[in-house]
């Protein structure tokens, strides 16, 4: 969970929008579908139920229709009294047995049996001992004596329905009533078992099955006609009858069960649930359509809407981190009287205001560096300096101490450039003048123990640039690395001075012991006591802009080297 909180707070403000609309947006339509396809699934099962109750209505009135049609040609034998009293009295003779049969029993027989044409057989079975048999339309009691039915027939004379064993047929029994009990007569009646249930085989549409129990809750019949689909729905008699009795039909089919009025059977109509399902997958199938439209309309949607809200700030964003690497402009805007418009103006006042802060912070620098300059500047008096300086080389030349004399005319040079009439900027020749200066008073202070290399292109002596750029870094040149020289090879400091299409590039070089990396980094970071380098650097981008400066390379052993990057200023 943790993990997932994370995962939402790193998102990008836009997709934090997108998903959090997507998902209030998705519940409700997701919602909704489920909703309505259940409501459709179960309008679909109230109308199976319906449509079963109907369809069982019809299968029962048709049975009952036909088992009454069989009492009532059951009725015709048994209540016929020519029949009744043929099959008890007692013959002597075998004319008058004859003519019962023809006159009474054959034809009543046959007119019941052609009238029922899914009857197969009536037989009558009798004790009378005076008969004989014929054929199959009177045969001994002992015949059937040993059947199932016959205790419960011949102690009840109403007529009894069975089904026989192998369920090809049925079984019509009655018993023929006799006042004087002189005899038992038994009337059978063979029924087609397809017959009688072949309406119901047509009655139904595929995928139904239907059970049809008698009074002893046994299966009398059982049809199931599923389709390929749903063959595996296809249950035994056992399992039918189980599931029937625990309650499990309920809850896996959708069923209907009726009762017959002309007996005491009952009857199951079901079909499986997960069939009656089926046909709402195309329902599912455009609900599903539906709620990806919704869904992939709603992304559209609050997709150009993150865009619209959320551009603004991308924006703002973007001008935010221009402005952190030292970019202060603003570039961001934005027409809208809303909040986003407020941050944005708000913002963009807000730059300007730290704008005019850092303008008064650079002039106030280099007010002081200019300050600084010139306090140092008037620490001398140049009149007062320069008569010394001229009366020194007087007196030296007057006692012939040439290197006096020269110190003292590079002593004038060097400060007259430094002082340069206490204006700031100079040109290249005369900062070069001043720096040469200085160098060659450092080899005549060094026992000209080092060397001086100058290889400056003439074109650039006309640019100008800020006074005393090159003499500090010079000094450090001799000072940390001709000074520190711990080999015997001859220290060198080499000037070179060159142009680009926009800028000038001067590089001041010493073959002295080089830098350790630790100082290397920080050197144009670090205070220093005096004039140093971070003076120098400062002053340049004071006076130029961010994009020049100075830059160090050095190595161990081999000495080190600085660039100065300054813009062409004529």
């Amino acid at each position: 969970m943790n993990k997932l909180s994370q995962w939402f707070k790193d998102l990008k403000y836009r997709r934090k929008i997108l998903v959090i609309c997507l998902l209030s947006s998705l519940l409700p339509v997701t919602a909704l579908g489920s909703y309505c396809y259940f409501q459709i699934q179960k309008l679909l099962i109230n109308r199976e139920k319906e449509v079963l109750e109907e369809s069982l209505h019809q299968a029962i009135l048709s049975l009952d229709y036909k088992i009454n049609s069989y009492n009532d040609a059951m009725n015709q034998i048994v209540w016929n009294q020519n029949i009744k009293s043929g099959l008890t009295a007692n013959y002597d003779n075998n004319f008058d047995m004859y003519t019962m049969y023809r006159d009474h029993l054959k034809p009543l027989i046959f007119n019941v049996k052609n009238s029922q044409t899914d009857i197969n057989r009536i037989t009558v079975y009798s004790n009378n001992n005076t008969l004989f048999p014929h054929g199959n339309f009177l045969r001994p009691l002992t015949d059937v004596g040993k059947s199932e039915w016959f205790p419960e027939v011949i102690s009840n004379a109403s007529a009894h329905l069975i089904v026989s064993s192998d369920k090809s047929s049925f079984e019509m029994v009655s018993k023929i009533f006799d006042y004087n009990g002189n005899n038992i007569n038994i009337v059978y009646m063979d029924i087609h078992y397809q017959s009688f249930f072949n309406p119901l085989s047509n009655l139904f549409e595929n995928s139904y099955g239907l059970i049809i129990l008698d009074e002893k809750k046994q299966p009398v019949y059982i049809h199931q006609n599923f389709n390929k689909k749903g063959t595996s729905h296809t249950l035994s008699a056992g399992e039918l009858l189980n599931k029937i009795n625990n309650g499990s039909l309920k809850t896996e089919y959708v069923y209907k069960s009726a009762n017959f009025q002309s007996n005491e059977w009952s009857a199951y109509l079901f079909r499986p649930l997960d069939i009656v399902s089926q046909s709402t997958s195309p329902i599912m199938t455009w609900v599903i359509i539906v709620i990806v439209l919704c869904i992939f309309t709603l992304y559209l949607s609050i997709f150009f809407l993150s865009k619209v809200v959320v551009r603004p700030l991308e924006l703002l964003a973007a001008n935010m981190k221009q402005i952190e690497k030292g970019d202060l402009t603003v570039t961001v805007t934005h027409s809208s009287r809303d909040e986003i418009g407020d941050v944005i103006g708000q913002f963009g006042d807000m730059v300007h205001n730290l704008q005019e802060m850092i303008d008064e912070v650079y002039k106030s620098k280099i007010a002081q560096q200019e300050y600084e300059m010139k306090a140092l500047q008037a620490q001398i008096n140049p009149h007062f300096f320069y008569n010394s300086l001229s009366l020194i080389n007087s007196k030296a030349i007057l006692v012939e101490q040439e290197d006096i004399s020269e110190m003292a005319q590079l002593l004038s040079t060097f400060y007259r450039t430094t002082l340069n009439k206490g204006k700031n900027m100079i040109t290249v020749k005369d900062e070069l003048e001043n720096t040469i200066s200085y160098m060659k008073i450092q080899q005549m202070m060094h026992s000209n123990s080092f060397d001086l290399s100058i290889n400056v292109d003439d074109q650039i002596l006309g640019y100008t640039m800020i006074n005393l750029l090159l003499q500090p870094l010079v000094e450090n040149a001799i000072n940390h690395g001709i000074d520190h020289k711990e080999d015997r090879e001859r220290g060198i400091v080499t000037i070179i001075g060159k142009q680009t299409d926009n800028d000038l590039l001067f590089t001041i070089s010493d073959n002295g012991p080089g830098m350790e990396p630790e100082i290397l980094e920080t050197i144009l970071t670090t205070k220093t006591k005096g004039y140093g380098v971070q003076n120098v650097h400062h002053r340049i981008k004071l006076a130029y802009g961010e994009a020049y400066g100075l830059s160090y390379t050095s190595k161990r052993g081999k000495g080190t080297t600085v660039e100065v990057q300054i813009p062409k200023v004529l």
